[in-house]
């Protein structure tokens, strides 16, 4: 089976499967280059934002990339969390990453996206609250849409970027064509439409088992061509694990 998540992400998942009985093959569908000093405009940007930490109501973390460099970001600049902040992520391994950086931020139990996070009651009455957004560029504008449209004044930090990796036709023939693939674990609208540049949308690709982390991922790939699809119940490794059909 392919698993897809981000190098820096698939390892719990692939030990997991092993333990399992599985054979996992990791081919990583989106590279993550975060914003340094060589692109000083974006970088004094982030900075900036990161200066002001204590202004805001709220910071939220929308991935557990932007935890990992939002935390690096923020021990940079502040000894000690600003106090009075509220720190919130999206999905449970987005907090656990925080956790992991010291920073014990709130979720939506069982929520793994920004339309769970803007149900959260803290979220309703927003008007006049300035709120950070800590995430990649080109991500989805539904979070500070929303918040705006409630609101409150709303900053994004955009902490790094996402893109395609490159592989050579020999690496995608080996990987997903010379054997044939039992599942294919896609965390992402983006990591799928890599997913089709690189490997193409041949036959046995959009015939192989499809495993995504909710409705909207799923009407995705039935647009894009995949004709086996199973929803887990989230994003996370075990969720993900779990929607695999056992073998006959």
């Amino acid at each position: 089976m392919l698993v897809t998540r981000p190098a820096r992400q698939a390892q719990g998942q692939i030990e997991q499967l092993t333990r399992l009985g599985a054979e996992p093959i990791a081919l990583p569908l989106i590279e993550i280059a975060a914003i340094d000093e060589s692109e000083p405009d974006a970088f004094n940007a982030i900075k900036a934002r990161i200066l002001d930490l204590d202004l805001y109501t709220g910071v939220i973390f929308v991935s557990a990339n932007a935890a990992r460099l939002g935390a690096q970001w923020i021990d940079q600049y502040w000894p000690q969390l600003p106090l009075g902040v509220h720190w919130l992520a999206i999905g449970a391994a987005t907090a656990a990453a925080l956790e992991r950086e010291g920073i014990p931020a709130r979720h939506v139990a069982g929520g793994f996206d920004s339309e769970a996070l803007l149900a959260d009651p803290l979220l309703q009455q927003v008007d006049g609250q300035r709120f950070l957004i800590m995430r990649g560029e080109g991500g989805r504008e539904l979070l500070a849409d929303t918040l705006g449209e409630r609101g409150a004044k709303v900053d994004c930090a955009d902490l790094y970027r996402r893109a395609c990796p490159r592989y050579s036709n020999e690496q995608i023939k080996g990987t997903i064509y010379t054997q044939r693939l039992s599942v294919i674990l896609i965390t992402s609208g983006e990591a799928l439409d890599n997913l089709l540049t690189l490997a193409g949308a041949e036959p046995d690709l959009l015939s192989t088992e499809l495993i995504v982390p909710s409705r909207r991922i799923a009407d995705v790939a039935q647009a894009r061509g995949f004709t086996r699809i199973r929803i887990a119940d989230g994003p996370d490794d075990l969720s993900m694990i779990r929607a695999i059909r056992p073998a006959d």
